[in-house]
């Protein structure tokens, strides 16, 4: 859907334009049904494609970015799942400004990223797919080919910018791959220099203070959230929406932050015997989350007054393990003179400039003030971290710059 048509009524509704027959690949909410919200960032060069994806409702958008190319043409950064909807939106694009020509796998480790680009690329059978380097899959490492790529048409994307055809309209910089012992990572930061927009995949986020669109289509999910208690029943209002939102992104980013606890489980059981709706839908009445009163004060130091910051979890497990190496990747982005960013997850279109960005990276010196986000909500990701450390599977983080 097109932002600005209105939310479709029943009668116009057609579940088979939402339908993404693959999602068994990677099962992750909302399954076999997926919505598209399309939004202009850019007149007439730039557009959103957002989505949404989650496990056990904590839902967050999932997006792709679509470039109007000089003198014709689209290229597009991360697809995402090409229902009939998706691809009606995008070719709808075509009509206007010309084929779709490239196409870009970003990362390297996303599995919600990477199970997109095949089937996407069928639908566009004349344009060129690159992907980052070193692409691996797991539990065996297979071709691209065998993986949905079409092999006559995709190409590894060089780390020297100026050795494609995309070298006129952009400039890139891939970071890694980092070697995680497990697997690796990677991310490919795009800037279209016309429109001074970067995109990226992963590396950093905003958070939004209300729901993002994608996620209002149904608000099941922020409602279950909003719940103190398993025998609530929570109103569809705003308020509970974006409460239900707001413990979400806290979920998502520490997955236990200070201000949530898990009770019991015998408590929890005995709770779930009482709710009032037990259905599969509600997990069967199991609610295994108690809040504390103080969780708002914790959701605003996470949002910062929509900042840009790194996600706790790249923050803890994968950027450290190479802070020489991340640094280097991103005073090459900084030098770039973008004004606005674009990532794959949260807040869409940031007014962001390379100064913001480069501090948003700061965690990785020794000598930089005090990590934004509160310490005592990373608690469950330093001990996770400490429990790879211990396994010997996963390289140790290594020392501050």
């Amino acid at each position: 859907m097109a932002e600005g048509e209105g939310t479709p009524t029943s009668a116009q509704i057609d579940n088979r334009d939402y339908s993404w027959a693959f999602w068994p690949v990677v099962p992750l909410y909302p399954y076999s049904k997926r919505r598209t919200i399309r939004k202009e960032i850019v007149k007439d060069t730039i557009w959103t494609f957002d989505q949404l994806q989650g496990i056990f409702y904590v839902v967050v958008p999932i997006r792709m970015t679509v470039i109007k190319l000089e003198p014709e043409g689209l290229l597009v950064y991360a697809p995402v799942a090409p229902t009939p909807e998706c691809i009606r939106l995008v070719k709808e694009l075509v009509a206007e400004h010309g084929e779709v020509k490239y196409i870009l796998l970003t990362t390297v480790s996303g599995i919600e990223h990477k199970v997109f680009v095949g089937p996407f690329a069928r639908s566009f059978p004349e344009a060129q797919v690159f992907v980052a380097p070193q692409q691996w899959s797991f539990p065996v490492n297979l071709p691209l080919s065998w993986l949905g790529l079409p092999a006559k048409r995709t190409s590894v994307l060089p780390f020297d910018s100026s050795n494609t055809p995309l070298a006129d309209q952009f400039d890139w910089a891939i970071l890694g791959p980092i070697d995680l012992g497990l697997g690796k990572f990677a991310e490919v930061a795009l800037f279209h220099r016309r429109s001074r927009t970067l995109m990226l995949t992963d590396c950093v986020v905003s958070i939004p203070e209300n729901p993002p669109a994608i996620v209002q289509f149904d608000s099941y999910p922020l409602l279950f959230h909003a719940k103190d208690c398993a025998s609530d029943v929570v109103a569809d209002t705003h308020e509970n929406r974006r409460k239900g939102w707001q413990r979400i992104a806290l979920f998502a980013m520490y997955f236990r932050p200070r201000v949530l606890e898990v009770p019991p489980w015998s408590g929890v059981l005995a709770s779930a015997l009482t709710a009032p709706e037990r259905s599969r839908r509600a997990y069967f009445g199991l609610y295994p989350f108690k809040w504390k009163t103080d969780w708002v004060r914790s959701f605003e130091a996470l949002r910062g007054g929509g900042r840009l910051f790194v996600a706790p979890i790249l923050q803890t497990l994968i950027l450290n393990r190479a802070p020489r190496e991340t640094l280097d990747w991103v005073d090459k982005v900084a030098s770039w003179d973008f004004q606005r960013i674009v990532p794959c997850h949260f807040d869409s279109a940031i007014d962001s400039w390379p100064r913001e960005f480069r501090q948003a990276f700061s965690f990785l010196e020794k000598h930089s003030p005090v990590n934004s986000l509160p310490e005592d909500d990373f608690k469950l990701l330093r001990q996770i971290d400490a429990g790879l450390n211990k396994t010997g599977l996963v390289p140790p983080a290594k020392e501050k710059v």
